[in-house]
């Protein structure tokens, strides 16, 4: 499958696309035109657009459209609104144009009802909005909520749901096994789901 991936060159999305090209699928890298491509596998194709003012036909002929992006953390709340809410809300309409068969959208722990004391709220309501929109979409859609991240590769040991320990820690290695895995598995059609590393 023609899979699009947002977020590609990120630390989260580079394990992403190796796993993608390890399950048989053709990664397509959406990326700005001033990122560094240089850690993407050569044989990877690149599109660009940029999350903050996505182009019409971005998603045009992918199956699948990935959302593993994130503004870092060391934006502020404006940066945080265009990219992990607006940006990610219009590649959902524009993937729903284009006909897409699926929509997995990397989320986070605390944004089913974001905590107002929480040092994250700004983000967590951001990521919160972007879940809804997609839920709201019509598309077919995964969402993979981890606990905190690690830059571990993980041993695929994973826990999802109501059992997962919210204070735990979920390897970015793992989490992209499990975004890899939700493109096509019909067990993750229209889930939401928290997940930690065991």
């Amino acid at each position: 499958m023609q899979i699009l991936v947002a977020g590609a060159t990120g630390q989260t999305g580079l394990r992403l696309v190796r796993e993608l090209k390890a399950n048989g699928h053709s990664p397509i890298a959406l990326v700005r035109s001033s990122s560094d491509t240089s850690s993407l596998p050569t044989d990877v194709a690149i599109r660009h657009g940029d999350l903050t003012d996505l182009q019409e036909g971005v998603c045009d002929g992918c199956d699948v459209v990935i959302f593993a992006a994130g503004s870092g953390g060391s934006t502020g709340p404006e940066m945080t609104d265009k990219v992990d809410r607006d940006g990610a809300k219009r590649l959902v309409d524009l993937a729903s144009k284009a006909g897409v068969s699926r929509f997995v959208m990397l989320s986070s722990v605390g944004t089913e009802s974001p905590d107002p004391t929480s040092g994250l709220l700004h983000y967590l309501q951001a990521k919160h909005d972007a879940d809804e929109h997609l839920k709201a979409s019509g598309l077919t859609y995964a969402i993979v909520r981890p606990v905190s991240l690690t830059n571990d590769d993980g041993t695929r040991d994973m826990r999802f749901g109501d059992g997962v320990d919210v204070k735990g820690k979920a390897a970015r290695g793992d989490v992209a096994a499990v975004l890899a895995a939700a493109v096509d598995d019909p067990e993750w059609a229209g889930k939401v789901a928290l997940m930690e590393s065991v």
